[in-house]
């Protein structure tokens, strides 16, 4: 009853059903009610990136030639090596979609050592409280997870080769950003950012519409919030 208790007062706008609703819950229900979330929204974020197209199609993860490097981009286009610059494109995000399947370990573990006062700080937090959970435990974990199979990736294809030849008057000329000189740690880094966000999405739904996801405890829990 501690969680329950404690994410109550200090929610002091909520109606007074609202809040009695939420003390009803027991420590354990608020326990499983948030795993079983997390659990939900890690697999839906995976699933959708970690597939064909699911970077590469999807504009608001879809992983750019580094802005750094734009002005090389475009010259490069109109000298005739779009299709280059296109098949850099879609090797970073080809990689990235070989990543993301990989993740899904990672959060699982992280799911499981969930402890009360995290459960109390995400049922009290924002929309997006369980994301910042994950980015919290996971970040370190999953850029080591992630980094060498982008490399990998990458290397398949012979696009650092390409990545390093547009990015060299970038790079003589000093405007080529520090975190942008090695492709493998952007794409990694970017990979993370899109990971991230569609998890925050899903966390978002479940929130805004716990019955929609068919999971009673999820409606018990999320519902009282």
């Amino acid at each position: 009853m501690r969680i329950v208790a404690a994410v109550a007062a200090a929610l002091v706008t909520w109606s007074a059903p609202a809040i009695a609703q939420l003390e009803r819950l027991t420590q354990r229900e608020a326990l499983t009610g948030l795993k079983t979330a997390l659990e939900r929204g890690a697999a839906a974020a995976v699933a959708q990136l970690g597939t064909l197209d699911g970077f590469l199609g999807d504009p608001r993860v879809r992983i750019p030639i580094p802005e750094s490097l734009a002005r090389t981009e475009k010259l490069a286009r109109r000298l005739g090596y779009g299709a280059q610059a296109d098949e850099l494109v879609l090797a970073m995000n080809r990689a990235a979609e070989a990543a993301v399947p990989h993740a899904r370990e990672l959060l699982v573990d992280s799911i499981r050592s969930l402890s009360a006062r995290d459960a109390k700080a995400i049922l009290g937090g924002g929309d997006t409280a369980a994301t910042e959970y994950f980015r919290k435990t996971s970040d370190k974990a999953l850029h080591e997870r992630f980094l060498p199979i982008v490399k990998t990736a990458t290397a398949r294809v012979g696009v650092a080769q390409r990545y390093r030849e547009l990015s060299r008057p970038a790079a003589s000329l000093g405007l080529l950003k520090a975190e942008h000189a090695d492709l493998d740690q952007y794409v990694t880094r970017k990979a993370l950012e899109g990971l991230y966000l569609m998890l925050g999405e899903e966390e978002k739904k479940i929130r805004k519409d716990p019955v929609a996801t068919g999971s009673a405890i999820l409606r018990k829990v999320f519902g009282a919030l």
